[in-house]
């Protein structure tokens, strides 16, 4: 990771080495632990750096993009092992504690969300992120848009999006949503919503075996989860929520070919 973390030449100079740093951002996410509760001593043994130091740093590099960066390179190093011959299309409603920018009250959850849409491969690697949005809106607001700025992501790794077939819930069956997948050379296979197409006769194809397969993004939820910093959201500002994600997918990508290293 640490070729594509900025080092600060100006300011406040680390007085250990970035990869604790790094690890203690880490533990962050996975612990979701409050970044003045760190356990300092634990990651630094006896020096004059505090939590401080740690969030500093994570900050500059989610202002810089590096967390993005580091994510879009290890994407375009690592195509092989990125199946997208299958995509999952999918929505996330994160609750905020502490306000924020995109946040918003969810009548659905009852609370105060943000919500962000994921893009998978077959397998439920992630592989693009929106730009989060308050949770008062729903999962095809502005989804166009939102689609565009993922693919666009996926050509910074060097992925081609052209003839990927995309697997969507109801939530996603717009008919402008269908007429971008077209003109984007993407084959829709999105689940048909009972309030926009009562004519059953002339509702589109959906292939259900490839449709089945969509279970993997549900899988990928459960590893986001996993990540307690990204299970709700205490951070105010989108670039530093959003870097959260980006490390998080890291950390699944580098677990996954591990596991396919050891079963070879």
């Amino acid at each position: 990771m640490l070729p594509y973390l900025t080092q600060f030449k100006k300011g406040r100079k680390p007085k250990v080495a970035l990869w604790r740093i790094v690890k203690a951002i880490i533990y962050r996410l996975k612990t979701g632990t409050q970044w003045r509760e760190l356990p300092i001593k634990q990651f630094f043994g006896r020096t004059s750096i505090n939590w401080n130091t740690v969030y500093y740093h994570y900050n500059k590099w989610s202002k810089l993009e590096n967390w993005k960066n580091l994510w879009t390179h290890y994407l375009s190093k690592n195509r092989s092992d990125i199946d997208l011959s299958i995509c999952h299309l999918d929505g996330s409603h994160s609750p905020a504690k502490q306000g924020g920018e995109g946040v918003a009250y969810s009548s659905r959850k009852r609370c105060k969300t943000t919500n962000s849409l994921f893009l998978t491969d077959k397998n439920g690697i992630p592989v693009a992120m929106s730009v989060p949005q308050g949770g008062n809106h729903h999962d095809a607001f502005e989804l166009e848009k939102n689609m565009q700025t993922m693919l666009v992501d996926l050509n910074k790794a060097n992925i081609r999006h052209e003839g990927i077939f995309l697997n969507a819930d109801a939530a996603f069956d717009t008919n402008s949503f269908r007429s971008f997948c077209s003109h984007m050379d993407i084959v829709d296979n999105i689940d048909f919503n009972k309030r926009n197409r009562k004519d059953i006769d002339n509702q589109p194809f959906k292939d259900e075996k490839m449709y089945d397969l969509r279970f993997a993004i549900e899988r990928t939820n459960a590893w986001l989860d996993a990540f307690k910093a990204i299970l709700t959201r205490y951070e105010t500002k989108i670039h530093t929520w959003q870097s959260l994600h980006y490390l998080a997918f890291t950390l699944i990508f580098i677990r996954d070919r591990q596991k396919i290293k050891l079963n070879s």
